[in-house]
């Protein structure tokens, strides 16, 4: 198998969106996977908790006021739900324990690797970027629900427009540097912190365009923004 492997940090909302478990895009994204696997590649899948967890997260302020630490451990059991069914679907490729801290030791002898929220503070995106350095990976696929980064919000502007490229000073910028609780953010700013340290490239994408990441996949030409190292 091919030394470097792939990386995709799955937003939550993706594959569970509000109005329920999204089967058919789940079938997809598996043959998808598997497609890579027969190629030889192994595959890390990180897993958001998206509007499971800011569902639980609405529902919990409604009654009480929580703190961020709780709020972050309601994402955190949203994200190992649904790793937990992601690696049930990859029940005959994948290790069988979700991965819920990237800084123990990790045995990985299955080409494929499900991983979920670790602790509060850290994001699955923040994940996804150890487990890309821990596994020698220089790329992180972020599937989000926007189809790149932009200049503004696209939702409240018409005229926003898509960034092809940045580098990770530009981005951050963007982003800011702290973490919320169920933020939406195109990437986390303490995964960016991380990954631009470490010299990693990262990818958003919208991940409902699955063609799209198969050329993504492919090096071929897709729509979506890389940020890439300031000296790359």
């Amino acid at each position: 198998m091919n030394k470097r492997p792939v990386v995709i940090s799955l937003g939550g909302s993706i594959m569970v969106p509000p109005d329920g478990i999204d089967v058919a895009y789940l079938r997809k994204f598996r043959e998808l996977v598997l497609h890579e696997v027969r190629r030889g590649v192994r595959v890390i899948v990180v897993v958001g908790g998206g509007s499971t967890a800011r569902a639980y997260q609405r529902a919990a302020n409604a009654v009480v006021h929580l703190d961020a630490e709780d709020l972050d451990w309601l994402g955190i059991h949203a994200t190992r739900l649904n790793a937990h069914l992601l690696r049930a679907l990859f029940r005959d490729q994948a290790q069988k324990a979700v991965v819920k801290n990237p800084m123990r030791r990790i045995v990985w002898n299955r080409p494929v690797l499900i991983a979920a929220g670790w602790k509060p503070g850290r994001s699955t995106d923040d994940i996804a970027v150890r487990l890309a350095r821990k596994f020698g990976a220089m790329r992180v696929i972020n599937l989000t629900n926007i189809d790149a980064v932009y200049d503004k919000d696209p939702r409240v502007h018409r005229d926003a427009v898509p960034h092809a490229e940045l580098s990770w000073p530009e981005f951050r910028k963007i982003v800011g540097g702290s973490w919320t609780p169920g933020a939406n953010a195109p990437f986390d700013p303490v995964a960016s912190r991380l990954a631009a340290r470490w010299g990693l490239e990262v990818v958003i994408a919208n991940g409902k365009r699955l063609k799209n990441l198969r050329a993504i996949l492919d090096g071929k030409l897709f729509r979506g923004t890389v940020i890439r190292p300031s000296d790359g």
